[in-house]
Protein backbone atom coordinates (compact mmCIF):
# COMPACT_ATOMS: atom_id res chain seq x y z
CA UNK A 1 0.00 0.00 0.00
CA UNK A 2 3.02 2.08 0.64
CA UNK A 3 4.54 2.01 -2.58
CA UNK A 4 0.90 2.13 -4.71
CA UNK A 5 0.88 5.76 -2.49
CA UNK A 6 4.36 6.42 -3.25
CA UNK A 7 3.76 6.09 -6.95
CA UNK A 8 0.69 7.99 -7.05
CA UNK A 9 2.18 10.84 -5.51
CA UNK A 10 4.91 10.87 -8.55
CA UNK A 11 2.73 10.90 -11.15
CA UNK A 12 0.11 12.97 -9.81
CA UNK A 13 2.52 16.06 -10.78
CA UNK A 14 2.70 14.97 -14.01
CA UNK A 15 -0.75 14.57 -14.43
CA UNK A 16 -2.00 17.46 -12.98
CA UNK A 17 0.93 19.19 -15.46
CA UNK A 18 -0.46 18.17 -18.96
CA UNK A 19 -4.04 19.00 -17.72
CA UNK A 20 -5.50 18.55 -20.86
CA UNK A 21 -3.70 19.05 -23.52
CA UNK A 22 -2.29 15.71 -24.79
CA UNK A 23 -4.43 14.28 -27.87
CA UNK A 24 -4.87 14.85 -31.25
CA UNK A 25 -4.98 18.61 -32.07
CA UNK A 26 -5.26 20.29 -35.59
CA UNK A 27 -3.40 23.91 -36.49
CA UNK A 28 -5.21 26.42 -38.80
CA UNK A 29 -4.65 26.05 -41.95
CA UNK A 30 -2.25 28.45 -43.76
CA UNK A 31 -3.35 30.97 -46.68
CA UNK A 32 -3.26 27.85 -49.27
CA UNK A 33 -5.33 25.74 -46.87
CA UNK A 34 -2.56 23.25 -45.50
CA UNK A 35 -2.84 22.43 -42.67
CA UNK A 36 -1.70 19.43 -40.15
CA UNK A 37 -2.81 17.13 -37.17
CA UNK A 38 -0.53 16.73 -34.57
CA UNK A 39 0.34 14.21 -31.92
CA UNK A 40 0.79 16.33 -28.35
CA UNK A 41 1.71 14.19 -25.19
CA UNK A 42 4.34 13.70 -22.67
CA UNK A 43 7.78 13.63 -24.01
CA UNK A 44 9.67 10.11 -24.42
CA UNK A 45 12.65 11.75 -23.17
CA UNK A 46 11.14 13.63 -20.44
CA UNK A 47 7.71 13.05 -18.89
CA UNK A 48 7.42 16.72 -17.20
CA UNK A 49 7.98 17.83 -20.56
CA UNK A 50 5.05 18.29 -23.67
CA UNK A 51 5.82 17.18 -27.35
CA UNK A 52 3.95 17.38 -30.57
CA UNK A 53 4.66 15.14 -33.10
CA UNK A 54 3.27 15.99 -37.32
CA UNK A 55 1.39 12.52 -37.95
CA UNK A 56 -0.17 14.10 -41.21
CA UNK A 57 -1.09 16.89 -43.59
CA UNK A 58 -4.01 17.55 -45.31
CA UNK A 59 -5.02 20.02 -47.99
CA UNK A 60 -2.14 19.64 -50.02
CA UNK A 61 0.15 19.62 -47.26
CA UNK A 62 3.85 17.69 -48.10
CA UNK A 63 3.42 14.23 -46.50
CA UNK A 64 7.05 14.58 -45.66
CA UNK A 65 7.21 15.94 -42.31
CA UNK A 66 5.16 13.13 -40.66
CA UNK A 67 6.35 12.11 -38.08
CA UNK A 68 8.57 15.09 -37.58
CA UNK A 69 8.63 16.72 -34.07
CA UNK A 70 7.12 20.14 -34.21
CA UNK A 71 6.94 21.16 -30.47
CA UNK A 72 9.48 19.79 -27.92
CA UNK A 73 10.81 20.64 -24.39
CA UNK A 74 7.38 22.56 -23.37
CA UNK A 75 6.99 23.11 -18.97
CA UNK A 76 4.11 24.08 -17.30
CA UNK A 77 3.97 27.15 -16.36
CA UNK A 78 0.83 27.66 -14.22
CA UNK A 79 -2.63 26.25 -14.94
CA UNK A 80 -3.13 25.38 -18.63
CA UNK A 81 0.07 27.31 -20.03
CA UNK A 82 3.57 26.38 -21.12
CA UNK A 83 6.75 27.22 -21.94
CA UNK A 84 10.18 27.45 -22.18
CA UNK A 85 10.18 25.00 -24.80
CA UNK A 86 10.12 25.15 -28.65
CA UNK A 87 8.03 25.03 -31.97
CA UNK A 88 9.10 23.87 -35.27
CA UNK A 89 7.62 26.06 -38.11
CA UNK A 90 7.40 23.96 -41.40
CA UNK A 91 6.30 26.69 -43.76
CA UNK A 92 9.49 28.68 -42.58
CA UNK A 93 11.83 25.53 -41.07
CA UNK A 94 12.62 27.79 -38.63
CA UNK A 95 12.52 26.93 -34.85
CA UNK A 96 11.23 29.54 -32.23
CA UNK A 97 11.16 29.66 -28.24
CA UNK A 98 7.48 28.71 -27.35
CA UNK A 99 4.56 29.54 -25.38
CA UNK A 100 1.44 27.26 -25.11
CA UNK A 101 -2.21 28.54 -23.57
CA UNK A 102 -4.87 25.91 -23.56
CA UNK A 103 -8.51 26.82 -23.30
CA UNK A 104 -11.02 24.30 -23.83
CA UNK A 105 -10.71 23.05 -26.90
CA UNK A 106 -8.42 26.20 -28.22
CA UNK A 107 -4.30 25.69 -28.23
CA UNK A 108 -2.83 28.50 -28.82
CA UNK A 109 0.67 28.30 -30.31
CA UNK A 110 3.00 30.91 -29.92
CA UNK A 111 7.05 31.11 -31.30
CA UNK A 112 9.07 33.75 -30.75
CA UNK A 113 12.27 34.93 -31.32
CA UNK A 114 14.77 37.41 -29.15
CA UNK A 115 11.25 37.20 -27.32
CA UNK A 116 9.87 40.04 -29.31
CA UNK A 117 8.94 39.44 -32.68
CA UNK A 118 6.13 37.00 -32.36
CA UNK A 119 3.70 34.63 -34.50
CA UNK A 120 0.59 32.52 -32.96
CA UNK A 121 -1.55 30.15 -34.28
CA UNK A 122 -4.61 28.92 -32.93
CA UNK A 123 -4.92 25.16 -32.90
CA UNK A 124 -8.66 23.17 -32.44
CA UNK A 125 -9.03 20.00 -30.73
CA UNK A 126 -9.62 17.28 -33.15
CA UNK A 127 -13.03 14.84 -31.52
Amino acid sequence: MEKLFAAVLVALPLAVQAGNLPGLWQTAPNEDGKYLQVEISPCASNAEQICGTILQGFGGASQDNNGKPIIWGMRANGEDRWNRGNVWAPDSDKTYRANLSLSGDTLVVQGCVAGIFCRSSTWSRVP
